[in-house]
């Protein structure tokens, strides 16, 4: 029997968006329902560390990242899938326009697969390259940057666009080894994210009338705009995640076409959403990690459908993809995994893979949730202390770490994981290693079966002194650093003892 894995990773999906997990919604995506009927639908999947590159390294090694650093390179302790799949005679191929794996930060996340392609031009991407300043537009809302008014200048057509690029050359090479057998295609394109950039076509779909200042690209924080200009984000946002369906649709088309449905694992999901005025707030990382951003879709098909319209509302999170696909090529899982096979919950083996799962930011809140309830627990002392950052890889979003006072830096064997020598960094308050404020946030606790949107938090404190306990528990299993325990505020000795959990 061959075997194949195709893994569709879409940045910024959000789950609500989808008429598979909420009939209501006006957006079209008519390619994902179809896939969505081949496959099951998980209803209970969870982000683990935010945002686009700490959930990478979480799904490509199988455990949570965000207790001990942020964004920044594999490290090299790392045991990562590609390295797993290419000792198992599983061949990778990636093929993205997600540049963030090209930039500061992004170090050795596409070197280990197998080969991979680039398709240039999204946001920042240093692509188009004229000395001289490209013209700007005369007035605007939200954020401009001249490296994307370059980049975009070659946007003439919707075949010009990267997301486009990016799902053509996989059905290309998909047809160029539709006789090969025992690989794996990870397809990641960087659309939906920011900036909602689309061709008119697909406004004209949701009914766009707006004609004020160009608004695309939103600022992260407190929503400062009135509902006509929310409205034209949102049917920006509407209309980019229409053109990325219509190009998924393609790649289901070269399915078809290949009959890989029979032999072929493939999974669709994201690794995080995004606010378009939920909350009043606009974009993520600088507000809680509400519903909106951390509940995701997954959608699974298995090789001849079996398990198709099943809906398994089991606890799963983005780590538990690795062990999935080293499972279904019937590969060992390493020690250091964390995560659980899907396979185990698709085949009717396990009703259940964990309790509960945590979630968050480095160095921000910790987040919970067992399913029914979501808890966040913010830092128990204003300038969140005890607080460090662990690398043996010092870079962070298109910078390098580094410490104001050099002798304040660490190295040692500090992590439970693992005994390789980390360097081990000072973090705290609003600090450049955190990168956001912790401005505005506050401990809260939510009903999501009758509170799904968290607007009306709960103030009872047997509940909190339960989700702290699993919170401690999940935050143990995950190998949490002991100061982050401390940092919250928590007992580290209560999930064991049934104790409220709040330490003295």
């Amino acid at each position: 029997m061959t075997m194949k894995a195709i893994v569709v990773l879409i940045d910024t999906l959000n789950r609500h968006s989808l008429s598979v997990y909420n009939p209501d919604t006006r957006v079209l995506a008519p390619n994902i329902e179809r896939f969505a009927r081949r496959s099951a639908v998980f209803g209970n999947h969870w982000a683990g560390s935010l945002p686009c590159m700490p959930a990478r390294r979480d799904i490509f090694t199988g455990r949570l990242g965000f207790l001990e650093r942020g964004w920044g390179g594999m490290e090299p302790f790392d045991v990562t899938l590609q390295e797993r799949l290419t000792q198992g005679g599983v061949f990778s191929h990636l093929v993205t326009d997600h540049y963030h794996y090209f930039a500061t930060g992004g170090e050795n996340y596409v070197q280990p697969f197998t080969t991979w392609e680039f398709h240039r031009g999204q946001e920042f991407d240093p692509w188009v390259s004229t000395v001289k300043p490209p013209d700007m537009p005369a007035s605007h809302k939200g954020r401009v940057n001249a490296q994307y008014e370059r980049n975009r200048s070659l946007l003439a057509s919707e075949e010009q666009y990267p997301t486009a690029r990016t799902f053509q050359s996989a059905c290309d090479w998909l047809e160029a080894n539709r006789d090969a057998d025992r690989f794996f295609l990870m397809v990641e394109p960087f659309d939906p994210h920011e900036p909602f950039d689309c061709p008119q076509e697909y406004l004209d779909l949701y009914g766009d009338t707006y004609d004020g200042p160009r608004y695309n690209w939103p600022n992260y924080g407190a929503n400062p705009e009135e509902e006509e200009a929310t409205a034209h984000l949102r049917n920006r946002y509407a209309g980019l995640l229409t053109m990325v369906d219509r190009r998924f649709g393609k790649l289901l088309d070269t399915l078809d076409r290949l009959q890989m449905w029979d032999d072929t694992l493939v999974v669709l999901t994201t690794d995080h959403g995004f606010l378009l005025g939920e909350h009043d707030m606009l974009g993520k990382n600088v507000m809680n990690v509400y519903n909106e951003l951390a509940h995701l879709p997954l959608l699974v098909h298995l090789p001849g459908g079996a398990g198709a319209g099943r809906r398994i509302d089991a606890l799963t999170q983005n780590i538990d993809l690795m062990p999935t696909l080293l499972d279904f090529f019937g590969l060992p899982v390493p020690a250091s995994v964390r995560g659980g096979s899907l396979l185990a919950l698709l085949n009717g083996q396990q009703d259940r893979l964990r309790g509960a799962a945590i979630y968050g930011y480095f160095g921000l809140d910790v987040n919970v949730t067992d399913g029914a309830f979501t808890y966040f627990r913010t830092p128990a002392r204003s300038d969140n202390q005890p607080c460090y950052l662990y690398t043996a890889m010092p870079t962070a979003f298109r910078r390098s770490v580094r410490a104001e006072r050099p002798e304040d830096v660490a190295c040692g064997a500090f992590l439970a994981g693992t005994d390789y020598p980390v360097l081990r960094f000072p973090a705290g308050g609003a600090g450049p290693e955190l990168g956001h404020a912790l401005l505005g946030r506050k401990t809260q606790l939510f009903d999501i079966r009758a509170d799904y949107l968290q607007r009306r938090p709960l103030d009872d404190d047997a509940l909190e002194a339960r989700m702290i306990r699993l919170m401690v528990g999940a935050m143990q299993e995950a190998q949490a650093p002991a100061e982050q325990f401390a940092r919250l505020g928590l007992d580290p000795a209560c999930a064991a003892d049934g104790s409220g959990g709040e330490a003295p």
